[in-house]
């Protein structure tokens, strides 16, 4: 036995980097060739083969409802590439589509394949709110031994059903110097979740409320990719923050550097479910607004917080609280409607707002992030410029450009989309 396993380690090895490297240099790592994907490639049989790209997900795709009235999933397709370092490829086509049926249900190619793809590591483009993110390159190419991520936001078209099983076809070219050779490869089966969002309750009092960096665009919630204890997260992938609004679309008036001009500030924080408090973070001063406070140790991230237990393996965050204002200890059951404490500006946070979303653990670092829908509410309109809430005492009044939107009215068990002006 160990006379064999030498063997395998010092010719085993050698022979597949040989092998790998005679198939590229063949221009052989193709799987199938299709119409602008390049020539003279016949379809590879079944069974194993070379593939330039492996792909994982981070976690298990969730269908839910959003106030468009269509069922989104978003998640995220982590790919590394199997090249070495000074070969790249290029990316052309990502198609989600049913394992069972074939059937495509989302893809993304060109300029929106483009957008919705990085490396790891790149900071999030455009998210500060002051720059607009500069144009992605097109077309998408991915350096050998880079890992990238792709940020997929499917939206079904009604009365879709969900696949049980998605898988992903990648398509495009391995860019070798003796010209680019096609490949195609389908990786990735990605069971969908049969358990429904939780459906709960405001956090909030009756009123009128910003939703800010919800899902599913180019926001820090969305796209914030986390490494914590040696893994990838995506902890706030469907958290939203809430601003009080007031009757003329204000969510600050008089002077921004003052904590009391927010309407947010003070405001009760209510539980959106009943259950048991499993953590309680208190005494974290409030940051003065407007000004970015220094980055928080990682324990301080959320602020002061209350984590409520709701349900096996679900678990709702309210944080940035105000220091003192909590009103539950941990071991506590709390009812639904039941005040946990006040909006703050603790933690990592510019201006007073409520930071709330479903965890599946107790702790914010690590977790994952399902997505969660709303009993109900009233959308009134929404926000078009990207205000993110680093710099929304920073804009030169606190008026919101509420402009109407075309899923304003009410709404029963929806998820409300990034940047939606509702009334709960």
């Amino acid at each position: 036995m160990a006379d064999r396993d030498a063997r395998n380690r010092t010719g085993r090895g050698p022979l597949l980097r040989g092998l790998g490297a005679a198939l590229l240099a063949a221009g052989m790592l193709v799987t199938a060739a299709g119409p602008g994907y390049g020539t003279g490639a016949a379809a590879a049989a079944p069974g194993p083969q070379f593939t330039p790209l492996t792909a994982s997900v981070l976690t298990e795709p969730t269908p839910f409802v959003a106030t468009d009235g269509r069922t989104h999933l978003s998640y995220e397709l982590l790919t590394t590439s199997a090249l070495s370092t000074g070969t790249s490829l290029r990316l052309d086509r990502v198609d989600v589509q049913d394992a069972r049926t074939h059937r495509v249900v989302g893809s993304l190619s060109g300029r929106a394949l483009a957008e919705a793809a990085n490396p790891v590591g790149d900071p999030l483009p455009g998210a500060d709110g002051y720059t607009p993110a500069p144009p992605a390159p097109t077309p998408t190419v991915i350096p050998g031994s880079q890992k990238w991520i792709i940020w997929l936001d499917l939206v079904l078209d009604r009365g879709r059903p969900v696949p049980k099983v998605l898988e992903h076809h990648l398509a495009g070219a391995v860019l070798s110097p003796s010209g680019p050779s096609a490949f195609e490869e389908t990786v990735q089966p990605t069971r969908t979740s049969v358990r429904p969002p939780l459906n709960l309750d405001p956090p909030v009092r009756p009123g009128t409320w910003y939703s800010s960096e919800s899902c599913c665009g180019n926001t820090h919630h969305r796209r914030g990719l986390a490494p914590i204890n040696g893994r990838f997260d995506v902890p706030q992938r469907f958290a939203i923050d809430w601003y009080r609004v007031g009757r003329h679309g204000q969510a600050w008036e008089g002077d921004p550097a003052r904590l009391t001009s927010y309407l947010s500030y003070r405001q009760p924080v209510v539980a959106a479910a009943g259950g048991r408090v499993v953590e309680v973070q208190d005494g974290i001063p409030d940051n003065p607004p407007p000004a970015t406070p220094p980055v928080p140790p990682i324990g301080n991230t959320v602020g002061n917080h209350v984590t409520v237990e709701v349900a096996p393996g679900r678990y709702l965050l309210y944080a940035h609280m105000e220091a003192g204002s909590l009103r539950v200890r941990k071991g506590e059951r709390v009812a639904t409607g039941q005040v946990l404490g006040l909006i703050g500006n603790s933690g990592n946070s510019t201006t007073p707002h409520l930071h709330f979303q479903v965890m599946t653990t107790a702790h914010f670092f690590p977790t994952d992030s399902p997505p969660f829908t709303f009993r109900k509410f009233r959308v009134l309109g929404q926000v078009l410029p990207r205000i993110w809430d680093d710099n929304l005492g920073l804009q030169p009044t606190g008026v919101l450009p509420i402009t109407p939107s075309p899923y304003d009215g009410p709404h029963r068990a929806r998820y409300p989309l990034d940047r939606e002006v509702l009334k709960f």
